[in-house]
This record gives structure tokens, sequence and C-alpha cells, in this order.
């Protein structure tokens, strides 16, 4: 261990992680231009975090860019060899949230691409959002951070791809919110990229999806502790983040998935003790575990700017007046579109719709619909099928 605590790349021993991309530097860039928003207001200062992994060609014809999810952030593989502030304990012995995926000779190989992958305006992870402090007055702007949406973070990736002179992408890849966002960049700016992958994703978010997110938002927003977003200098409404995290989470699996991991097995014990506040069962602990280590890393102001931009997408509706062949009509990035088979919060019939619009307008698409039990964190833990379909078809 390095002097402080934090990981020295003495302490990982890369072997037993074959192909791994080794230790990434996150980058910081602030944009050179105001950045004015789809909800209306403008940011004066964009500062950005990414990461990159391989190298650009001469040509700078050979980027890939990856589109996070909800939660996640620009720490896509690799390790960060000094991890700070709430992401410090989250990195330091975990790799990139894909690095199953992201690496020499893996699906997205960084022998042949330039990967890049960075946080959206909103988060908490290095890209300016609620939790970053607000020049004007010296205090962290909170609820006075302006609303962003999809469109937003589908500009702000352009304007990365402009700063660091890329014209034209390989590929964006995305999976659930991830997803929304590569395809609003394939929409709003066609010409950009070649092609297009969307995992567990569609032109919207379902209306269970909205609800969940209610849920979410209003048990943050009624915690004692959120005090109209100013909290930071005091008790964070981490009750609150905690029942939010645990409702979204429950989203993420299946029926399927929780009876395998967890049936009805009682937690540490052979009969319940009949208990209305404590853990009786396997699944509640899972719950308060997902919690417990959530809102240690995640900013709960951040949760509400996130999901309100995801319920707001509606591709339909943005480009073609709520014709989704319209819509579908614009894309040129050759596509796949890839759903799992027991994901309720973008189910496969959803994406299905997106696949049959593009057909409609007569726009090259393939479409999987992966056999799992994992509800929609399949696209996170399928890693054979999702590397095969991701590897064949940035090869071709």
């Amino acid at each position: 261990m390095s002097v402080d605590g934090e990981i020295s790349s003495k302490d990982i021993h890369f072997a037993d992680h074959p192909n791994s991309v080794g230790m990434i530097t996150p980058q910081k860039v602030v944009l050179p231009d105001p950045m004015a928003l789809e909800a209306g207001g403008v940011l004066d200062r964009v500062e950005m975090e990414f990461e990159t992994y391989g190298r650009l060609t001469p040509a700078k014809d050979n980027a890939v860019l990856i589109c996070h999810a909800l939660t996640g952030d620009a720490h896509v593989a690799g390790w960060d060899p000094n991890p700070v502030g709430e992401l410090k304990q989250f990195r330091k012995t975990k790799p990139g949230w894909w690095d199953q995926m992201v690496g020499p000779g893996k699906a997205i190989d960084t022998n042949r691409f330039f990967v890049i992958c960075s946080n959206v305006l909103g988060s908490c992870y290095g890209t300016v959002g609620p939790s970053s402090i607000n020049p004007a007055t010296g205090r962290p702007w909170g609820l006075s951070f302006p609303v962003v949406t999809v469109s937003d973070w589908a500009n702000q990736q352009i304007e990365l791809l402009k700063t660091l002179g890329i014209e034209r992408l390989r590929a964006a890849i995305g999976g659930s919110m991830g997803g929304q966002m590569a395809l609003e960049m394939a929409l709003a700016r066609p010409e950009i990229t070649m092609g297009l992958i969307i995992l567990s994703a569609g032109h919207r978010v379902t209306n269970q999806g909205l609800a969940f997110n209610a849920v979410g938002r209003h048990a943050i927003i009624h915690d004692s502790n959120f005090r109209n977003g100013e909290y930071y200098e005091g008790p964070k409404p981490l009750s609150g983040l905690a029942a939010a995290r645990m409702m979204a989470q429950i989203t993420y699996l299946s029926e399927e998935s929780m009876v395998h991991k967890f049936g009805r097995r009682l937690r540490g014990k052979d009969t319940p003790d009949f208990t209305l506040t404590g853990i009786e069962f396997e699944m509640e602990s899972y719950l308060n575990h997902q919690a417990e280590s959530f809102v240690k890393r995640y900013d709960p102001n951040s949760y509400l700017y996130m999901t309100r931009a995801m319920d707001y997408y509606d591709a339909a509706l943005i480009w073609g007046q709520g014709d989704l062949a319209v819509t579908a009509g614009r894309i040129k990035a050759k596509t796949m579109v890839v759903s799992f088979s027991s994901d309720w919060l973008y189910p496969p019939e959803l994406c299905r719709q997106l696949v049959a619009a593009m057909c409609q307008a007569r726009r090259p698409v393939s479409y999987v619909n992966v056999p799992s039990r994992y509800g929609h964190d399949a696209f996170l833990v399928e890693t054979d099928a999702v590397r095969r379909l991701i590897g064949s078809f940035l090869k071709n």
C-alpha cells in the first residue's frame, strides 16, 4: 500500500486480471464555450471528467464512445490510482464498471479502438452538478443547478469530441440510461457515428419506470434532512436516498433472479423472529447492503436530476412529433439493439418498437433478445453473450 492508504500499482496483480487496461487516471476538461440547456438556462463553465483507453490514430478515426448508466461514471475499465472524495473507497479495490468488456483483446478492443467515457452533467462524479461549487455564490449549487436532459448529455458528449478533435465515432455504445444517450447522439447528429449499440434501452422509459423513479424522488425529498436540497453543510437525506436505491434495485432484478439468489431464505437463522423492524429475509439483507454502500458514494440531489432526465426523454416526441418511424429515419448509423428476456424496466417489447420503427424507415438494424433470468442488470451480468454480440458488431 502507498503511505496514504490508497492503492498503488504494486498492489494490483494484473496477472489475475488478464487483458486489463491497468491504471487509468481520470482526466478533466473545461468546455471552451458556455452550454445552453434544453430546459432553459446556461452553464457558463462546464467542467467534465472523462477517461480514455487505447490510442487515437493520427487520422482520429478509431474512437468509440461508451455512455454510462444512471449511477455509473467515466471509470469504465481498469483501476484509478488515486481515487478521491466519495469514490475513494468504491474505486479502491474494484475495477471499472465494464472492465470485462473494455481492454486489449476484449470485445471493445483497446488495441484497435480509442475508447472514451465521460461523466454526465448533474452527476456527482467529477462533472459539474448540484454538489459542485456555484462560482456565483461560492457554495454548492443544490437545487439551483439547472435541470438537465438526455439531449444536454448528448450535446455534452459531442462538445467533448470536438475538444478532442474527433469528428466521427466508429461507434457509440450505451446500456440503460447510456443507451438513451447514445440513441440521442445518433438522432441529434446523425453523421457523428458509424455504429450504434443500444443495450437494455429504448426510445423512452416505461410507465412503470416513471412510477418507480417518482417514488424514489419522493423518498429523498420527504427525508427530514433534505431541506430543499441545502444539506451539504449538515446531515444528508441518506434515509431517503437509501429507500430510493432499494426501490431502484428491485427494478434491476427479476422474480426469477431473486428466487435464484435468495428464495425465501431467512437471514442467519432457521425460524423467524416475528419482528416488524429487523431484517428477517436474505432478500431484505441484500437490499439493505445495496442501500448502505450506495449512500456512501452518491449525492441525493444528483439522483433527483438524473432520474428526472430519464423520465423526460421520449425520442419520438423530440424528433418525430410522436411518430417513432419518422424519428428512426434520422439515424444513419448501423445499429444493434439488444434486449434481455426478463428485463421489465426496458422490456423486450419496448426495444422491439424501436427496431420495428427502424425497419419501417429502412434503416440498417439488427436485434437480439438474449434469454436471461437477471432482469435489467443482464446487460452487465450476461458478459459472455454481450461480449460476443459487441465483438462481432465492431469487427464488422
